[in-house]
């Protein structure tokens, strides 16, 4: 009797667990059961009967109790991830066979002569397909993008810049982190987190994930946009509009309302310097130093009057946002000086009030703004982050959440040849 044609066309899994290791990550299926079909042919000649005899037909195969292991390693590879398998096997306990078609009845009873072939091939064939898998799997991750887009001027630099640590109940990988242009080279090696810092650690140890981030990152997108020169506004457009004529301010500047008589103004404010991001336990710190020129606008012609150097210290809180971490901020002091001026000596006390209601009602809210889109944690593309907790830690941000998948295969529909 020969075989031909064995395709494999559904797979239970009864239990499977995933064991890690300083060796690798072992994957256990056990309990499975493995339906599949074949076609038969059975032919007999002799020199006693001069007619050949011979029959065929299709065959049902259910197997029962099969066990599949395998165990992968994983490394990193310029940026990206490789995933090898380092050992595989399969093992069959039982089968039952059925044929179908021809004289099946009268073969039946002989056909247990062929269940060690059978059970061989489906042991190769598993194996085979696990190892075409593994192949497909690493390409997938080898795919991977080194870098997301956060907007038109900025992307998130997630190339891996270490091997993957694994632990007993972990597995914890390090990427780069760091903000980019986009069309800066960085390089692999560029890791943002020391290597004394400790890792991820959240308080529920039974979330799946867990993503912790530096403040270093947040500094990084700060110096991109500060060179970028995103940091520079000219402000002609407030709550209150009065507080943009001179006369608003007659009893603040006497000397400017005296020289500019109800005469329109803006106020053209540029960094001196990135903000700065410091975490803590307790929350997000963010310095921001900044200079802002009053402008008198005297019909077309706009003129510099003065120059106020501010020091605005505000207190940021963290949110997640499908798989974005946005963020906002809220103002907590405010302290200027004068650094020049073409009008005389300015009271400064005076002035004090006018510009905390200034970076109060434009400053922050622009801001935010922007600051409330957030940007893309490094999740692979499906994965979606569910029940999100946010821990503070000493010049870290600690994101421990469980995950859902949205575009998961039916692997029961898809068959498997056996050649």
């Amino acid at each position: 009797m020969v075989i031909s044609n064995v395709t494999i066309y559904k797979i239970d899994v009864l239990a499977s667990y995933v064991k890690l290791g300083n060796s690798g990550i072992a994957i256990v299926a056990s309990g499975t059961t493995c339906n599949l079909t074949m076609n038969w042919h059975y032919s007999y000649s002799s020199w006693l009967v001069p007619i050949e005899i011979s029959d065929g037909g299709r065959a049902s195969v259910e197997v029962e109790g099969m066990e599949v292991g395998l165990t992968l390693g994983l490394e990193n590879h310029e940026g990206t991830l490789k995933l090898s398998l380092l050992e595989s096997g399969c093992y069959v306990k039982e089968i039952t066979i059925k044929l179908d078609g021809g004289a099946s009845w009268l073969y039946q009873g002989m056909i247990n002569a062929f269940e060690e072939q059978i059970g061989s091939a489906v042991e190769s064939a598993i194996t085979n397909k696990l190892k075409d898998g593994i192949l497909k799997l690493d390409s997938f991750l080898q795919s991977l993008p080194k870098e997301i887009p956060v907007d038109d001027n900025a992307s998130l630099n997630v190339s891996f810049v270490e091997n993957p640590q694994l632990s007993s109940f972990s597995i914890e990988f390090d990427i780069n982190g760091l903000f980019t242009d986009g069309k800066t080279v960085q390089p692999v090696s560029n890791h943002y987190r020391p290597a004394s810092q400790p890792s991820v650690f959240c308080t529920d140890q039974s979330k799946m994930l867990g993503i912790s981030l530096d403040e270093a990152v947040f500094n990084s997108a700060s110096a991109l946009y500060y060179d970028a020169e995103f940091m520079e506004w000219i402000v002609d457009k407030v709550p209150d509009q009065a507080l943009l004529n001179t006369a608003r301010w007659r009893f603040i500047i006497p000397q400017l309302y005296k020289k500019y008589p109800n005469d329109d103004m803006n106020l053209n404010i540029s960094l001196s310097s990135p903000p700065v991001i410091r975490i803590s336990e307790h929350n997000i710190g963010a310095s921001v130093y900044a200079d802002v020129i009053i402008d008198v606008v005297e019909g077309s012609q706009v003129i510099p009057v003065a120059c106020i150097s501010l020091v605005i210290r505000g207190t940021g809180s963290v949110k997640i946002m499908g798989n974005n971490l946005g963020s906002s901020v809220k103002l907590d002091d405010l302290a200027m000086s004068l650094k020049w001026s073409k009008i005389g000596n300015l009271r400064m006390y005076l002035i004090q009030p006018v510009m905390w209601t200034l970076v109060q009602t434009v400053g922050i809210p622009y801001a935010n703004s922007y600051l409330g889109k957030g940007f893309p944690l490094p999740i692979i593309h499906g994965f979606t982050l569910q029940n999100a907790e946010i821990i503070f830690s000493s010049s870290q941000v600690t994101v421990c959440s469980n995950v859902s998948y949205s575009e998961s295969d039916n692997l029961n529909q898809v068959p498997i040849h056996i050649k």
